[in-house]
Parts: structure tokens; sequence; C-alpha cells
């Protein structure tokens, strides 16, 4: 059992974090519980977050045959990185007496004690006036669809409590992004952008089921609801259902984009890795195949955002 796992101290680190991440490795002591709020020792967090946004971006590019907006893609980098550790530390307040009863969040920083839940209301509010700084560098649709999000945003640690299905709360919020990235560039939201966000809410429910596989007993001790708790015995099923949607919808969302040969390859590989994680997930699960699976995503969305971003790049007009 790690030092993380038998509640270690304030240099413990959790579970699931990259213990080899710089910025845990270099942080100083006082400084490695805002690390662990934020995620920043977890980076899979801001990437699943900031793929929806990259996404939209470069399909909007490819439609309007233009080249990549670089400034965009950089903003909504540093956006993502703020708003997930924004949106984990509120999350981590609100349930900071249900993470001290699970084995996976027990050491977590206001879970144990190690940050005062005055401490983490002061880290959300820095954390969000840089993701609001970021937001008001876009167009006028773009700020007022952003603000919008936050009322997803307020209701998602709350949802574990009243249904069975968080994870489809989790879509609506990460997977928000795809339209932003869109409106970003033509200040108007179009069906591409529409089919790309159903493409990831559906994506991101299919990987955050196989994530939640990690808790399914402590969940039921807990009382907490999960889609992994749901399907039980079909979650293969159901995950392979979800994929097969959002591959759908990304191959709808390239074509009401103008198609294009690197689109299409994108959305084939896109297709192939979640047909691989599909055939891996299983309700018994261990939890270091549920985790590898779900960080696994980050390339499943990589592989999307870069036959977009190829696309864009090939048909410059």
């Amino acid at each position: 059992m790690s030092l993380a796992q038998q509640g270690g101290g304030a240099g413990a680190a959790l579970p699931d974090a990259q213990t080899n991440h710089p910025l845990w490795r270099y942080a100083p002591e006082w400084m490695r519980p805002f690390v662990q709020l934020a995620r920043l020792d977890r980076p899979i967090g801001w990437w699943l977050l900031l793929l929806p946004c990259w996404e939209g971006s470069a399909l909007a590019s490819a439609t309007l045959h233009r080249a990549p907006n670089l400034w965009h893609l950089t903003l909504f980098f540093i956006g993502a990185v703020v708003m997930r550790g924004a949106g984990s530390t509120y999350n981590d307040y609100v349930d900071r007496k249900i993470d001290a009863q699970v084995e996976r969040t027990r050491n977590r920083p206001l879970a144990s004690g190690r940050v005062s839940p005055r401490a983490a209301l002061w880290f959300i509010v820095a954390q969000c006036l840089i993701g609001l700084a970021v937001l008001l560098s876009f167009n006028g649709y773009t700020i007022a669809l952003g603000f919008l999000s936050v009322l997803i945003v307020a209701v998602y640690p709350f949802a574990k409590r009243f249904t069975s299905w968080p994870q489809a709360i989790l879509g609506f919020a990460f997977a928000y992004g795809a339209m932003l990235g869109w409106t970003a560039q033509t200040a108007a939201i179009g069906l591409p952008a529409l089919l790309l966000y159903a493409s990831c809410i559906l994506w991101t429910i299919g990987f955050d089921t196989i994530y939640a596989l990690q808790d399914v007993r402590d969940d039921a001790i807990a009382g907490i609801r999960s889609t992994a708790r749901l399907f039980g015995a079909q979650v293969k099923l159901a995950v392979g259902g979800l994929y097969a949607g959002s591959a759908l919808c990304a191959a709808l969302a390239a074509y009401g984009g103008g198609g294009g040969i690197f689109s299409y390859l994108g959305v084939a590989a896109y297709i192939a890795h979640l047909a691989w994680q599909t055939s891996l997930t299983r309700e018994d699960a261990p939890p270091g195949l549920a985790l590898k699976l779900f960080r696994s995503n980050r390339d499943a969305g990589l592989l999307l955002f870069g036959g977009f971003l190829l696309q864009s790049l090939s048909s410059i007009g």
C-alpha cells in the first residue's frame, strides 16, 4: 500500500496522480496541496477539457478554409488548465465529506484537512479570474456562451446525489468547448459545432464511466450514483454504444464542415481508438486498467483534432 493510500502527509502523492510530473516534483511543500486541488499533477483532466475546444476551433478553420488560429488554441490551453483547476477545487469543496469515505479520494487536500475550506474558496476565485481574462479575449458571442456554461459546472458536483447519470452532466460541461472553439472564429453557432458537441458529450460519458469503474465498491457503500454502477455487467455494451454514438456524430460534424480526406482519417483513427478501449472494458476491470483506458482518451481526442487540423492546413484558400 502506498503512502497516499495510507493517508500520508502533505507531501503524499494521490493514487491516480503522476508522481514524476515536474509541477509535483519541484513544488515546495506548502504548494503541493494546491497542485493537487487543481489536478496539476493529473494533466489528463485539462487535456480532456481542452480537446473539444481545439477540435471545435480546428473544425471551424477547416470549414472556413483558414489556417489554424494559434492564438485561439493558446488561449484555450490556458483557459482549460485554470478552469479545470477551478472546477476540481469546487468539486472537492462540495464533496469533501464524501471523499473522506472513499479510499481513492480520502487523502485529497480538503478531505484530509490539509487545506481549509476558506483557502479553497479563495483558490477557486483566483483561478476563475484567470479564466475570465481568457474568455474576455474572444468575441461577444463566445463570451455570452461561455458564461452560460457556469450553470452546468455549478450543478455537476451535486449530480451524483440525485441521479445515476452524473457522467452526463460532466459531459455537457466538458464538451462545451466544442461550441466555444467554433464560435470564437465564426461568432455564430452552426450545425457542425452542435454535432461535435454531441459527439464530445457521448465520448465524455463513455470515458468517465470507465473512470468510475475504479470506485464502484466504495461508491455503493457511500451511496454515490454513477453510470458504472447503473450499467453493471452491461458496461462494455453501454460504453460501446456511447462511443458508437460519439463516432457517428463526429463523422457527421466532419461532413457538415465540408469533409475532406484528413478530417475523415481523423474520424477513422478516433473510431479505432474507441473500439480498442471498448474491447478492454468490463465490469470487473482492475483499477489500473480502468485508469489506463481513461487516460488514453487524450490520444483519442488528439487523433480527431489532428485530422481537423491537417484538413484546415490543406484547405487554406
